[in-house]
């Protein structure tokens, strides 16, 4: 198994929407909703960059920009994290059934030791983070990098993904896809499977997903 974690295992994406305007409000401006769109799912260099021109500053420091974010979104990780819908009676279920599970996401290593406090640091056999890979998503490099850790080839894993971004990463390596909306919709896409929460998922359904 394979969990993306930001939007999919926890509303997060809400705390990144209060660090990313207070971003755009340092730099005076407000961020579209266009861009944020874009922003979900994305790593933090390119997440800096559509910040950056949507606010018609693309000459601003990406690392300078990345940094103010890092440090805002660790304090709100720290008070404000919640589980998503059905994501940690899923994950549980899981990982009871003795399931190698990983867990694949574009936020960065120090943001993640914050998140595990929540997630469990006993949840997951490996950690894959986005700034330990050459390769962010929509690149399948994160999925194929979390499969290889678990030892077990990337066409026998259901990965679980909430934007487009990912679900192109997971599809791209090859892995079975389940999508949960959370802040961006998602279109009818060949070879995934979509449901609106992750309290309509269980172990049936995964195992489903992967004898398709």
């Amino acid at each position: 198994m394979l969990f993306d974690m930001d939007g999919t295992l926890v509303d997060s994406e809400k705390l990144w929407d209060v660090a990313l305007q207070e971003l755009a409000a340092v730099y005076g401006g407000t961020l579209s909703d266009t861009a944020r769109r874009e922003i979900v799912g994305t790593g933090m260099a390119d997440a800096m960059r559509i910040v950056h021109d949507d606010l018609g500053q693309p000459q601003r420091d990406p690392q300078a920009s990345a940094d103010w974010i890092s440090a805002r979104i660790l304090d709100l990780f720290r008070t404000g994290l919640r589980w998503r819908p059905g994501a940690l009676a899923l994950l549980r279920a899981v990982r009871a059934a003795g399931i190698p599970t990983a867990l694949v996401t574009s936020s960065g290593r120090p943001l993640v030791e914050v998140a595990l406090d929540t997630l469990g640091r006993d949840s997951f056999d490996a950690v894959v983070c986005g700034d330990e890979v050459g390769e962010a998503k929509p690149h399948p490099e994160p999925y194929l990098t979390a499969a290889k850790l678990l030892g077990v080839p990337v066409e026998r894993c259901v990965a679980i993904e909430d934007s487009p971004t990912g679900v192109a990463s997971a599809l791209a390596a090859g892995a079975a896809v389940l999508a949960v909306p959370a802040e961006v919709p998602l279109p009818p896409t060949d070879g995934v499977h979509q449901v609106e929460s992750l309290t309509a998922a269980d172990l049936e359904l995964l195992a489903a997903l992967l004898n398709r």
